[in-house]
């Protein structure tokens, strides 16, 4: 462990002016608050946030950020206060300080609510000071490297799983892929111990047999870009075994037909050179198509820039180099973490960095902790692409996103109101994936509002989370409007009118906040019909007459509503306007509208049946139906015709049962109404291919 003069000579040593009296404070206060607590591997607790702040004096970080690592853990685990810190240590160390605190204490029904609990308060203080991020991460990589000395492996494989869904995917997101790799590699050592052992015994073995030709390759490079007048440093290693592992697991294919398993590393005086040594290495060693990428001109969203290169090294060996410059190279080890170093005194990164901000979104937006989980571990991931704007500005997303992602990424209101997409100037469907640089154009309508199929194809978190945040607000004000018309139905049932302060005495006896929330209880039958009548007028629906309530005075109209939303349309007999419809309502489910005929309505006598109506101007229906038809070439084609002329549109086929004299089908079919689908059925049933139409 670090003594304290240890760790103030670090920060002096490349901060001659960094604050030594608050250093020497935080030490003092953080080792006195601790006291006698221990760690699992025995060592006082103490040395946790001394390494710590050891491993930020190695990016040379800031005196505020290395006290705030000292005494990151005093407010959760001693009976140090926010007060004490803001006191002691002034606002920035103390806000920090709250921002990194683990949040272990949250009281939570489940691990998924803690862990989101904990991410959610976590990317807010982040948002604030990316420095909290830096401490964050430091202190995970700590704690990974003391993970062996837990006793627990289910804790144990708990804790390395967070590491590598959040904080590695966090590290990797602002270039500080030292961290990511180690983190990534403690991780996966836990995670799967086996594949991890594995691994690490065959690039032992790998090392023994052939100690000296990385040496060899790297001497090659060096002469020939030494020949061509270029000065330069050159370093190779095996990549780690998590990063064998996952191109493996990638590519299905064994270790030993992993053909990159090594990577080169070149560093050059000049961005110039970085493109002269590119070339002189093509020239010399042919490239690999398709593994080339300059990250120089269009740089990651983290920072990082370099030209990566695969080429064929003697023998049929492929090995990757990475040619980068000096400040290249330091941005990316330590990423953002470089931008806070003493020497950019006064020169500080823009906190509210895009992604950083499209996270913010995504907590605003989710309704539930595994919600929460689910898209910002989308944000964060890292395989990415990079498309253009009509205007020529830069847009990265994941592999295989999608326009609608596209639009999302430009803008919330664009991905709200798309309709279409053109790439490279071709029109295509919304689910189209975007290739690398395609240049992409969103075609809008104000018309437009997210549906619920774009969930389908959207992949990342913050299309997501916008597309699901517009579906629970219509969701919630469909289920009120429906609400309402329940409500009113309810009234009229009662037996006399209702005084003006009815409904507000009802409330209070429900003991729900407010109007809308009431009406959406009635919607999802969170209360009964009788509890509601009993609340507007006491005595209307006692305990003991409640089977013999007034029966429902009139049908209810869905006309206005989406099926989906407030109403589901049941799979098993697909009503269609013009139907006589029921609806059977469950506790906290959508009312499901079903047709009055419906074989399944003798299996839901227990649930509360009400009357529905379509309303003038209801928007039609998909209709199941079964053709069979004549094995005869042509017959399929005859009933596309058919449907076509009618105005319907087929939505789904398939193919049920095939002889040698006929075979058939099931369709579905998006009609107006009950009438067109009876004169569709006649058409179908009226044509010489046809043997039989008839709706299922």
């Amino acid at each position: 462990m670090l003594r304290q003069y240890e760790l103030v000579d670090r920060v002096l040593d490349y901060d001659p002016g960094a604050d030594e009296a608050l250093l020497n404070r935080a030490y003092v206060f953080s080792m006195q608050a601790h006291g006698s607590q221990k760690r699992a591997s025995g060592d006082p607790y103490f040395s946790h946030p001394i390494e710590v702040a050891g491993i930020l004096t190695d990016l040379h970080l800031d005196g505020e950020t290395i006290a705030t690592a000292i005494l990151h853990d005093t407010i959760e685990d001693t009976v140090a206060t926010p007060e004490e810190i803001l006191a002691k240590f002034g606002p920035s160390v103390a806000r920090m300080v709250d921002g990194v605190t683990k949040l272990s204490k949250i009281e939570a029904q489940s691990e998924n609510e803690r862990a989101a609990e904990n991410l959610r308060k976590f990317l807010l203080a982040m948002s604030d000071d990316i420095r909290v991020l830096l401490v964050k991460l430091a202190d995970r990589l700590h704690n990974m490297r003391t993970l062996h000395h837990i006793k627990n492996p289910d804790k144990r494989k708990r804790i390395a799983r967070e590491t590598m869904d959040i904080y590695a995917p966090l590290a990797e997101r602002i270039g500080m892929y030292e961290f990511m790799r180690e983190m990534q590699s403690l991780a996966f050592r836990q995670i799967e111990p086996e594949a991890f052992e594995s691994i690490t015994r065959r690039l032992d073995a790998l090392k023994e047999d052939g100690e000296d030709r990385v040496e060899k390759i790297a001497a090659g490079l060096r002469q020939s870009l030494s020949r061509g007048g270029i000065d330069c440093e050159i370093s190779g290693r095996e990549k780690h075994p998590y990063s064998i592992w996952r191109k493996m697991s990638e590519r299905h294919v064994s270790m030993e037909q992993l053909s990159d398993v090594t990577a080169f590393r070149v560093i050059v005086a000049s961005e110039e050179e970085c493109y002269r040594a590119l070339g002189l290495i093509h020239r010399r060693w042919p490239m690999v198509p398709g593994r080339f990428k300059d990250y120089i001109s269009t740089p990651k969203r983290n920072g990082y820039r370099s030209l990566h290169t695969t080429v064929m090294h003697g023998q049929q060996q492929r090995i990757e180099i990475q040619i980068r410059t000096i400040e290249m190279h330091h941005q990316a080890e330590y990423g953002l973490a470089a931008h806070w170093a003493y020497k950019q005194d006064g020169v500080r990164p823009d906190t509210q960095i895009r992604w950083i901000q499209d996270l913010v979104e995504i907590l605003d937006n989710a309704a539930s902790p595994e919600e929460l989980l689910e898209h910002t571990r989308m944000a964060m991931y890292q395989d990415r692409i990079f498309a253009f704007t009509p205007a020529g500005e830069l847009i990265q997303l994941p592999k295989g996103a999608t326009p609608i992602d596209f639009a999302y990424a430009v803008h919330t209101d664009l991905g709200d109101q798309a309709v279409g997409a053109k790439i490279n100037g071709r029109v295509v469907p919304l689910r189209t994936a975007i290739d690398n640089g395609d240049q992409v154009r969103i075609l809008r309508s104000k018309a437009q509002q997210p549906q619920p199929n774009w969930l389908n194809f959207a992949i990342t978190g913050k299309a997501r989370a916008a597309i699901r945040r517009h579906l629970r607000q219509k969701e919630r004000s469909e289920t009120v409007a429906l609400g309402h018309k329940l409500y009113d139905e309810i009234v009229a049932r009662l037996p006399v009118p209702v005084g003006e302060d009815a409904l507000a005495d009802a409330l209070k006896r429900l003991k729900l906040p407010d109007e809308a929330t009431l009406m959406d209880a009635i919607a999802t039958q969170k209360v009964t019909d009788a509890q509601v009548m009993e609340a507007l007028m006491p005595g209307s629906a006692d305990q003991a007459e409640i089977e013999a309530l007034p029966p429902q005075q009139r049908a209810i109209s869905i006309t206005g509503l989406t099926p989906g939303i407030a109403y589901t349309l049941a799979e098993c007999c697909r009503p269609v306007p013009g139907d006589r419809i029921v609806g059977v309502r469950r506790p906290d489910s959508a009312i499901e509208v079903h047709s009055i005929t419906c074989e399944c309505l003798d299996a839901a006598q227990d649930a509360v049946w009400v009357d529905l109506a379509w309303g003038e101007d209801a928007e039609g229906g998909i209709a199941r139906v079964a053709v069979t038809l004549k094995n005869e070439p042509g017959a399929l084609g005859v009933v596309a015709t058919i449907i076509g002329a009618h105005r319907a549109n087929i939505m789904e086929l398939r193919f049920d049962t095939r002889d040698t004299t006929f075979h058939t089908n099931t369709l579905d079919v998006q009609v107006r109404d009950a009438a067109h689908l009876m004169k569709l059925l006649a058409a179908l049933r009226a044509a010489e291919a046809v043997s039989s139409a008839e709706r299922l």
